[in-house]
């Protein structure tokens, strides 16, 4: 093979040619979401927007206050709110309020959870411990309407220990867990009768609540209540243990004195 370089011939193999490099090619730019994607981003957008715009659920406002959180707290229903605060100094702890509504009476139970009635027949439970506030459960009172504007808050909520609010309507009894909110038990009233919430007293670790009728004796018109439910004898009722509690139930029998 003869090889011409510069107009002078060559005989040999000729030189391997090297490949040409391919020039770079830029990056890839990445296209942005279309069709059912990005309409799932939008969607989701939209969603987020509207979660963080509603308001409360039953309108609640909680807010905490410049004092310390500590054990020691007490309680007042103060203008449209339920507040927490410092006895010694009087500094808020936190404030509970309900936008259109106002509580009519606040009780404790044990040092940790505030418990209100409000004006609309709504109980709540409020958390006053050494943690941050916190609004626990919401129950609504049935017919509320009936009775409440008349009523009052009085005798209304009426913590029985053991970890069981008894909410004592002219209908009813209906029993909660403080810890969660949950329905344990209800006592309805006789036929013709009504409970008197204002005139209830305890003795001897019971509840003795006024349940007027037209024709019965007086013994008849006062019913006998614990966090079991009503004192009868020979009474077996379910206990009030958080499930998966330990402990066993308390001997449920009667908490009164046997008549004589």
């Amino acid at each position: 093979m003869v090889v011409l370089q510069a107009g002078v011939a060559r005989t040999g193999p000729a030189p391997a040619r090297t490949p040409a490099t391919p020039p770079a090619r830029p990056p890839a730019r990445r296209r942005p979401p279309r069709g059912p994607a990005l309409a799932l981003l939008l969607t989701a957008a939209v969603l987020l927007a509207a979660h963080q715009l509603r308001p409360a659920p039953y309108g609640d406002r909680l807010t905490a206050g410049p004092a310390a959180a500590s054990t020691a707290t007490a309680l007042r229903a103060r203008a449209a709110a339920v507040e927490s605060y410092d006895p010694a100094t009087g500094a808020l702890r936190w404030r509970y309020a309900r936008t259109g509504h106002r509580p009519l009476t606040v009780v404790r139970h044990a040092y940790r959870d505030a418990l209100a009635l409000w004006d609309d027949g709504t109980v709540t439970a409020t958390t006053t411990g050494p943690h941050a506030p916190a609004v626990r459960w919401h129950r609504t009172l049935p017919a509320s309407a009936a009775w409440l504007p008349a009523q009052g808050g009085t005798g209304v909520l009426r913590p029985l220990g053991h970890g069981i609010l008894a909410v004592v309507t002219p209908r009813q009894v209906a029993a909660y867990r403080v810890a969660d909110g949950d329905l344990r038990w209800v006592l309805p009233a006789r036929e013709g009768c009504a409970f008197r919430p204002a005139r209830g007293m305890r003795h001897a670790g019971a509840l003795l609540l006024a349940q007027p009728c037209r024709d019965d004796a007086w013994t008849a018109q006062v019913v006998a209540v614990d966090d079991l439910g009503r004192i009868a004898p020979h009474r077996t009722p379910l206990g009030n243990d958080l499930p998966g509690a330990r402990g066993g139930h308390r001997d449920p029998g009667k908490g009164l004195a046997r008549p004589r």
